[in-house]
């Protein structure tokens, strides 16, 4: 008996053994793009291209992201990426929560076919889109502002916002609404008071999925932005490269300060995204 359980320990001990070291090369896949970003922002061309394409700088070039951000406009472009992103998550989680709570416990007429055409929205190819929305932001004369990319991000992220909100609100014990009705509450207080704090984890998630939506987007940056003064940091990065010669240092360094928020945002919000994804594997 003794020596069966140890035989089964043993395996049991070499299949974690072997659980560990997968798991390990995984973390080492995913972690070496990044690695290699700040190493390859604080090289020069002959590193970079010669004789030290992966390893350490032999001479750390923090310098780089100072001409990134002052010789660059990196700075600039990253303020303006930061009112376009904020508004546009703002704008999306405001309209998305309120329709899904009217889809989801209104009773009206028309309820199934206002759903389904918000979820119609999923399937509009981006690149269709973009002809039609340049004429119209040019005939409202909105191109080159804040809001030629506001308006547009947000009509994209709210289908998909709304059917996170919906499928987490589902999940909702209506007997919280009918005892605050009961005790005389009117539809905005039970929504900004009960439904709204409980909806935190669902809102985390569509705060993540459109922020990285709306801060990595590059087609709609380029084609309703020339000028200077409105332009995102991936367009702003893009612009860094010469026609003929490029310093390929400041440009590592943009693309840096474009990922740390990325980092920071889900690293802060990622606990409420398990919260969500969770509620809705349960009520399944």
């Amino acid at each position: 008996m003794s020596r069966i359980t140890a035989v089964s320990g043993s395996k049991r001990s070499v299949s974690s053994i072997l659980m560990y070291v997968f798991l390990i090369l995984v973390a080492f896949v995913q972690l070496f793009p990044l690695y290699w970003m700040f190493t390859f922002s604080l090289k020069d061309n002959s590193e970079l291209f010669g004789e030290n394409p992966i390893g350490l700088p032999t001479k750390w070039l923090w310098s780089n992201y100072s001409n990134a951000l002052m010789g660059g406009n990196v700075g600039h472009y990253f303020l303006n990426s930061v009112i376009v992103t904020g508004a546009t998550i703002l704008l999306t989680v405001i309209m998305s929560v309120m329709a899904s709570y009217a889809l989801t416990r209104m009773v009206f007429k028309i309820r199934r076919q206002m759903n389904s055409f918000f979820i119609l929205g999923l399937t509009v190819p981006l690149h269709s889109a973009l002809l039609p929305i340049f004429i119209m932001l040019r005939s409202l004369r909105m191109v080159n502002s804040y809001w030629a990319l506001i308006i547009p991000y947000s009509a994209f992220a709210i289908p998909m916002a709304i059917l996170i909100f919906s499928g987490f609100m589902a999940s909702l014990p209506r007997e919280l609404e009918e005892a605050a009705c009961i005790d005389g509450c009117s539809i905005y207080r039970i929504f900004f008071s009960i439904i709204l704090p409980l909806m935190r984890p669902a809102i985390a998630t569509v705060t993540i999925f459109t922020f990285l939506q709306a801060w990595n987007e590059l087609m709609f940056a380029v084609v309703f932005i020339s000028d200077v003064r409105f332009k995102t940091l991936t367009v702003g990065i893009q612009s860094l490269a010469g026609q003929y010669t490029t310093d390929w240092g400041p440009i590592g360094a943009g693309l840096m300060v474009a990922t740390i928020p990325t980092l920071i945002i889900y690293a802060f919000m990622s606990k409420k995204v398990q919260d969500s994804l969770v509620v809705g594997a349960v009520k399944g």
